[in-house]
């Protein structure tokens, strides 16, 4: 049976209301009903008294109790009313004279950032430096330059995770959240704010991304930095995020496997070798599994708000069955090192953590064990790439 739809209810035109019922209301005369609940007595037709119980409730008092139960009907829907997601996905917002939201403390502005997710840029830097190593003779003649690409990965990640929160916040994609809460979304920052701090990471990227092009002398790398630095604003701003039409998992991999793999090897002795491709493959693999597990958790709030992910086009199951490959086919590409690298036998132990981040994505039914499988999923990628790249260089 269809469910009616609320009307949204104006508070202040409630209240009116409500006055008006009362002043219509005529007093009750002394003696009738407000005397009956006190025990007193009533004038029979005659001219005799009949006493009353102290229980008896006349018109007044039952019509005084049926306006405060519909008072108490009609402002709960209007609450309900007030925080229900329209069709959009955006909040119809606080009622007048709620509480605002506390500013961020120095604690939000470090979550804002997502530390967890800071993994997916150090893998591939540390796979990359150690191929880079193993062409070169060793990795350490050019710890300069891998430092400074070490800087651009971390600063791009962060940069584009405040760019996210500012730009879901504002289209009110992160009004109702299962996973933890937004600096805009929640309204303890404001968008300006998050956005300039999203820009300023941008631009230490920038900087250490021109210090590795004087450094190579490859001009044309700045090039290549201007693209990820669009790439990651356009992820999920402007007014086409490609974010919103199930393209996150192709950006992750390309920038955050391969491009970053690939370009901290060349920067660093000037050519590529078929093995850093093979590893920004794994090191993309990875990237697109976190991003699928995170989508997946928030997958029926972005169907409501628009934001067209991949978990939202293909649906529940086939997500996180998209997931179960994601993650597990890097230790497929391993057997491939295998091949090169005895130690390379040790990265398979990283299983220990990637098996229970699928079994927990294939049954999970809450929220909470689908950010329990982030979390093992972002644990994978940073030992599986450190422990790749051990093998590489030892």
């Amino acid at each position: 049976m269809a469910r009616p739809k609320q009307q949204r209810i104006d508070p202040r035109k409630l209240d009116d209301a409500m006055s008006d019922s009362s002043a219509k209301t005529p007093p009750a005369p002394k003696g009738s009903a407000s005397t009956a609940k006190k025990g007193g007595a009533t004038p029979k037709a005659n001219g005799g008294v009949t006493k009353t119980r102290r229980t008896a409730a006349g018109p007044a008092s039952a019509a005084a109790r049926a306006g405060r139960a519909e008072n108490r009907e009609a402002r709960g829907a209007v609450t309900a009313t007030a925080v229900r997601p329209s069709r959009s996905g955006r909040p119809g917002g606080p009622l007048p004279g709620a509480p605002s939201a506390r500013k961020a403390t120095v604690g939000d502005w470090i979550g804002g950032a997502r530390p967890q997710t800071l993994a997916l840029a150090i893998a591939p830097v540390a796979l990359g430096t150690a191929i880079a190593g193993l062409t070169a003779g060793g990795w350490s003649q050019h710890w300069v330059r891998a430092l400074a690409c070490l800087v651009v990965a971390l600063a791009l990640q962060i940069g584009v995770n405040y760019a996210n929160d500012y730009s879901d916040g504002v289209r009110g994609t992160d009004a109702v959240r299962q996973g933890p809460a937004r600096l805009v979304g929640s309204g303890r920052a404001k968008p300006r704010t998050v956005r300039n701090v999203a820009f300023v990471f941008f631009g230490i990227a920038a900087l250490a991304g021109l210090f590795l092009t004087w450094r190579s002398g490859q001009w044309w790398l700045i090039a290549v930095g201007a693209v990820c630095i669009v790439a990651a604003w356009f992820y999920t701003g402007g007014k086409r995020p490609y974010g919103y039409n199930a393209l996150g998992e192709l950006f992750v991999f390309v920038f955050f496997g391969l491009v970053a793999t690939v370009g901290t090897m060349f920067v660093q002795v000037g050519t590529v070798v078929p093995e850093a491709w093979i590893a920004g493959v794994a090191a993309g693999l990875f990237a697109c599994a976190v991003l699928m597990v995170n989508n997946l958790r928030d997958r029926e709030q972005d169907a409501k708000a628009g934001k067209r992910t991949l978990a939202v086009l293909i649906g529940d199951l086939p997500s996180r069955i998209a997931f179960a490959v994601l993650l597990l086919a890097p230790f497929g590409i391993n057997v491939f090192f295998l091949l090169l690298f005895d130690n390379a036998l040790y990265v398979f132990f990283v299983l220990i953590a990637a098996v229970p981040a699928v079994v927990i994505t294939l049954t999970a039914k809450t929220s909470k064990e689908l950010v329990l499988a982030l979390r093992l999923s972002v644990l994978s990628s940073l030992a599986f790439g450190l422990a790749l790249a051990a093998a590489i260089s030892f």
